[in-house]
């Protein structure tokens, strides 16, 4: 091993990174987003959302750019690259992935303490409380953020293994083949949110001292932990929780009101003690992705600021007040924050601009070329799917009806 080279210790310290980016708001949304969809659909369709999503990850952290200018953040990359117009497509959609997340959290959050546990507190009140907690968190920057991640880590791997645990006595199983496609579609930008860990790129890439093989193993290794925990969490609960049922502890439901899965599974198990894991588990997940993200927002502000933004307090201001003022706001935006980001934010920033990537520096058919196609036409679907729901040009929901059958046969 060469001084320069990092150590394994440190590979798999910022792997976790990823995972702990990875592992927040979308797990515990996936099962309600794409659950209606059906149990085939949403696990292959998670297989292969995180494989493009990890590749799409490789593609911008093996760029020259960055370990050239190592201070630099993503809209310098884009502009080098893509020139102005990709700067500023960057910089819209990277304040639609940050501010939208960081909203999500703290409305996940805020609803998983106010549903499940009971609190007698209005759900602004509780959002804000764990607002005050994570952005403290969030604002030590990334030396902080990579050693206490291991431990934020661990908890939160305890906490899950409990989980699936206490869920499985619950099993119910179901029809493996009942599928809704149109739900499928409209669960894309959940999907692609699920696996989004590109914005900690640029961090994680300081960290490993732009070590090429390093940056990879810890990028497969993270959004693969990841993945398998997402896997996991989502089978479980779709085959625990009924598609649709009297009592109204069902996925339909739960995609209705807007709330993360343990919500319902609290409602079915009526256990003490998963309530307190569950809960747990929620906030440690979410609470690892808010301190990733807001470091990554931080990095992003001053790398967009230059000089116009020296002030840390005003850096500061300007990343994590809005979020908040959106969640106190509308409290109960927790998957439609989701949806926004993954279809307009995470599918324009890390799937069409880096299918550009590939456009461009690829040579007429080769390989390099065509699979540049290949991202920017799916996920320039997803960001037609996203746009026509939140313009009400698609009105998709998901078909009791035929959940209804299914379950009659």
């Amino acid at each position: 091993m060469t001084p320069s080279t990092p150590s394994l210790g440190k590979v798999i310290t910022t792997a976790l990174i990823v995972t702990g980016n990875m592992v927040g708001a979308g797990i515990l949304a996936l099962p309600i987003n794409i659950g209606p969809a059906g149990f085939l659909p949403a696990v292959c369709g998670a297989l292969g959302v995180w494989a493009l999503m990890t590749c799409t990850g490789l593609i911008i952290a093996r760029q020259p750019f960055l370990s050239q200018n190592k201070d630099a953040d993503l809209p310098s990359f884009f502009e080098v690259v893509l020139g102005p117009v990709g700067k500023w497509v960057s910089v819209a959609a990277n304040l639609v992935i940050f501010y939208g997340l960081l909203t999500a959290y703290l409305a996940g959050v805020a609803s998983v303490l106010v549903e499940s546990l009971g609190v007698a507190v209005p759900g602004w009140a509780a959002l804000a409380g764990y607002f005050c907690v994570a952005t403290l968190l969030a604002s030590f920057g990334d030396v902080v953020l990579r050693k206490s991640n291991a431990f934020f880590m661990t908890v939160m791997w305890l906490l899950f293994g409990a989980l699936v645990l206490m869920v499985l006595p619950h099993y119910k199983g179901g029809d493996l083949l009942a599928a809704d496609m149109r739900l499928f579609a409209s669960g894309l930008p959940i999907l692609v949110v699920a696996f989004n860990f590109h914005n900690v790129v640029p961090t994680l890439c300081r960290v490993l001292d732009h070590d090429r093989k390093s940056i990879t193993r810890a990028i497969w290794l993270g959004s693969g932990l990841g993945m398998a925990m997402t896997l996991i969490w989502t089978v479980a609960v779709m085959a625990t929780l009924p598609m649709e049922s009297s009592t109204g502890i069902d996925i339909l439901t739960a995609f209705k009101d807007n709330v993360p899965a343990t919500v319902p599974l609290d409602q079915l198990i009526r256990s003490p003690l998963f309530s307190k894991v569950s809960i747990g588990f929620a906030v440690v997940a979410m609470t690892t992705s808010y301190m990733a993200t807001g470091v990554a927002l931080l990095s992003f502000l001053k790398d967009v600021g230059g000089s116009y933004l020296r002030s840390r307090v005003l850096t500061w201001l300007l990343a994590f007040v809005p979020p908040l003022a959106v969640g106190v706001l509308y409290p109960n935006i927790f998957l439609e924050a989701l949806n926004v980001v993954g279809g307009l934010g995470v599918g324009t920033l890390f799937g069409i601009l880096p299918g550009l990537l590939l456009i461009r520096q690829g040579a007429p058919g080769s390989r390099r070329r065509l699979a540049g196609w290949f991202v920017l036409v799916f996920f320039s679907f997803v960001l037609l799917v996203e746009m026509g729901q939140e313009l009400g040009m698609l009105n998709i929901s998901p078909d009791a009806e035929y959940w209804n059958s299914i379950k009659m046969r």
